[in-house]
Formats: structure tokens, sequence, C-alpha cells
């Protein structure tokens, strides 16, 4: 087996979880990418050698992508599949906590890695087999819902995390992706059963909006779905279910505020940050197509801009900030894990990039996000690991996060293949289910 290496706790929500996470002080030495790109020529070169010529976008985009794949491959257990919450940049990590966010995602990066010959395919297939195995017959869940974070080795709940409503959604994208991917009888059963052990109606607690989770020692969180977030797959999931699904009403149970900044006007929630534009669209494809509210990836665009335009509105206290350097979403920062972002300035806004907010955004503003991630890559270096971008850094203060956080290598990976390619969009949109609940709302 050989990796085809790029040629160059009341409960915490999930914020207050990760802020609490230990971070490792030290890095350990490790090749980087670009180390290893350089180092495949034999002898030395000599000042008469041409520099290689820059890298197509596709070319870029695929660097990122096959460095991400490395993320999902080397911090992930072997045994069980469940991919680490976050790791060290530079690899060599000793942390076992898992989210099961993290783990949906990497599931969907297998299935982009198994497609473009990251990896053997076999070694894919087994990893894919392992992951559903153990989510089916070995996780611990509550009504088909799984628990935020696990030990990557047991899959016995952490820090007395909540069943996630959410995050449980994102884990069956990665599910549902690999069910469509896979021409495998053993993966497509165990993910339509996965599938169809949730309990969808439990979730809504009585009421008619999503609860954020669920606790065996204080029962149902106090807050809900109720508000335009990233919560829509978890809406459509439910509704294009097969077995206790929940009735396409339930799509009208959250409010669609909308915010004009700059001339530009679009549905968002002021008191979250820019990742809500991204998550369900990295598998649900909105593209030329709207409910009765809005065509959402048009949404997802103009919110893009309006955040590019927040972010150089800031230049004047930040002078970092520019038209090619800008990214503010949840994520780590010197203090620990933030919540920021905006319009509105929501956070402790420091001057910080976060390269997966420009990553998560790729296919809503191409020319721009890559942009932003070419100049991330070549004007501060240090910020390039060996699994791509580390989660934020400081160009202000020279502060660069240790770490990398799964679930925003996760967003970059499967948006920069969706801007290349289409193939999440494409493969996941193959579920019967997800096509039915998007029917049934009235998507046309």
């Amino acid at each position: 087996m050989s990796l085809n290496f790029p040629d160059k706790t009341t409960p915490l929500s999930r914020r207050e979880l990760l802020a609490r996470l230990g971070k490792a002080a030290l890095i350990s030495p490790v090749v980087t990418l670009a180390e290893m790109v350089a180092c495949r020529g034999s002898g030395s070169k000599t000042n008469s050698t041409p520099p290689p010529p820059p890298l197509s976008d596709d070319q870029f985009l695929d660097q990122i992508e096959r460095a991400i794949f490395l993320y999902f491959w080397e911090q992930a257990s072997a045994t069980t599949g469940q991919v680490k919450d976050r790791a060290l940049a530079a690899g060599n990590d000793s942390r076992t906590t898992s989210s099961i966010a993290a783990t949906g995602f990497g599931l969907t990066a297998l299935c982009i890695g198994d497609q473009r010959g990251y990896l053997d395919s076999a070694s894919i297939l087994a990893r894919v087999r392992a992951t559903l195995s153990f989510l089916l017959n070995q996780m611990p869940t509550q009504n088909g819902f799984f628990f935020h974070f696990v030990d990557m080795n047991t899959g016995q709940r952490l820090f007395n995390s909540e069943v996630s409503s959410i995050d449980s959604a994102i884990l069956l994208c990665g599910v549902l992706t690999c069910r469509q991917h896979f021409q495998d009888q053993q993966i497509q059963s165990m993910a339509t059963q996965i599938y169809q052990r949730f309990n969808w109606p439990w979730m809504l607690n009585g009421g008619t909006a999503f609860s954020l989770g669920w606790t065996p020692e204080s029962g149902f969180l106090a807050g809900s779905w109720s508000t335009y977030a990233e919560m829509m797959m978890l809406y459509l999931l439910a509704i294009g279910a097969t077995v206790n699904p929940v009735p396409a009403s339930a799509w009208q149970a959250f409010t669609r505020p909308s915010l004009t900044y700059q001339g530009l006007t679009y549905i968002t929630n002021t008191s979250a940050p820019l990742f809500i534009h991204q998550y369900s669209h990295a598998w649900f494809d909105f593209r030329n197509q709207q409910d009765g509210f809005a065509n959402y990836f048009n949404n997802s665009v103009t919110a893009t801009q309006a955040h590019q335009l927040f972010c150089q509105s800031l230049s004047s206290q930040f002078s970092d900030y520019s038209s090619s350097l800008w990214g503010i979403t949840a994520s780590d920062s010197v203090n620990g894990y933030v919540v920021w972002g905006g319009p509105p300035a929501i956070g402790p806004i420091d001057g910080s990039i976060v390269p997966a907010a420009a990553g998560g955004s790729i296919p809503f503003l191409p020319a721009g996000c890559i942009g932003v991630l070419r100049k991330i890559q070549s004007a501060f270096p240090k910020a390039w690991q060996r699994y791509s971008f580390v989660d934020a850094f400081n160009p202000l203060t020279g502060w660069y996060d240790a770490d990398v956080i799964g679930i925003d290598l996760g967003i970059t990976m499967l948006m920069a293949e969706n801007q290349r390619t289409g193939l999440v969009w494409s493969t996941f949109m193959k579920n019967p289910e997800a096509l039915a609940a998007m029917i049934a709302v009235g998507f046309h």
C-alpha cells in the first residue's frame, strides 16, 4: 500500500467543547509537501535551470486535496475509521479525540481519494468498510444519533458531549456519499442500515424545529435549529428518510432572516460565522434551483462577497486584510477556539486569517477564494504544513496555529473537488432520499 504524494459539558456546545480541547505545544519535525516535491529530482539544480511554471488552478487545488487526504488517512484509526477532531499540522499527533463530523468529512474524502487515485482502491475500500461497520455495530447511539466527541479507538463518549443532531447529519452525509460511490454490496447495506436507524421525530423534542442535541444527564438541549444556519442538510435528510421521517412542513420550521450589507442582501444568521453558508452545500447541490424562499447557492455567493467586503472594511484596524487576503470563520486563535466573523462583526477579531473561510467557499467565488489560498501559500510559508493549511494564523503578530481541524480541512477538500468536477454533488445527489426531500419541500 502506497500513498501517492503530490507532485510538487449543562452540556457544552460544539464550539465550547472545542475551546476546551487541549492543544499540544510542540510540532514534530515532518518533511513538508513542498520539501518532498523539491527532493524528487536527482542531483542538484544549477542557476541556469528555469523555475517551474506556476501551477494551474486545477493543479493547485489538487495539491491541497492530496495534502488534506493525508490527514483523513493518517489521523484516523485504521481499525475503527474514526477521524481525529484535530491534529498537529506537521503530523505525528498522539491525541485520540474523534469527532463524528470529522469522520463524515473523512468518509467523503475517501471517495474523492479513490476517484483520483490518491491511494489504492483496495485500501480505501477496506477503510470504508471498517468505518461503517464500527458505526453500525459498536458506536453508542441514541435513537440512531451519535455522540459529538468520541474516543477514536473505542467509540466511547468524551467530555460529556451531546448526542448532536447537526454533527450526526454531517456524518450521515459522508455515509451516504460512500453508499453511492462504492459499488460494494456490504458498504451499501451498512450505509442504508445506519440511515434507517435514525429516529428523526425524536430529535424534534415534541416541537417543529430540531433540537441541537440531547444528553443522558439533562435530556434535550435548550436550543433548536430554528434560524437559518448550516442545518439545511439535517432537515432534508430527515424529510427524505424512508424510515421515521419528518413531514415536509418541517422545512418551514426555521426562519430565514435577511441582511443587507454594502448593497448586498442575503439570508443569513447574524450571530453565526461564514461556515453556515458552506456545510450543507458540500453535499446537496443547490445550483440552478430554488424553493419558495431563495436560490441558496446564489445566496452563499452573495454571503461570500459580503464577507470579503467586510474583511476589507477592517483594513484600517488590521492592515493584513485586503482584497487578496481575507477570511474569518469559527477557528482556532491565539487564545483558543473562537467563533468570529461577519458581517456584522462577531467575536474577538484580531487580524487572524482562517484558510477554511476561503477554502470552503471556493465554488461560490472561485477566483477570489483560490487567489486568497495562493497568497497564503506563497506569502506565508509557515501556514502550509503536511496537511495543507494550518487552521489559522495571524500575519500581524506572527502567530501560526500548531493544529489543523478536521472539519475545516474537510470543507476545503470537498468544496475544492466540487469546483473542479462536482464529484461530491453528483455522487451524493444520486441518493434517492436527497432528491425526494428537495422535491417535497418545493425545489424546482
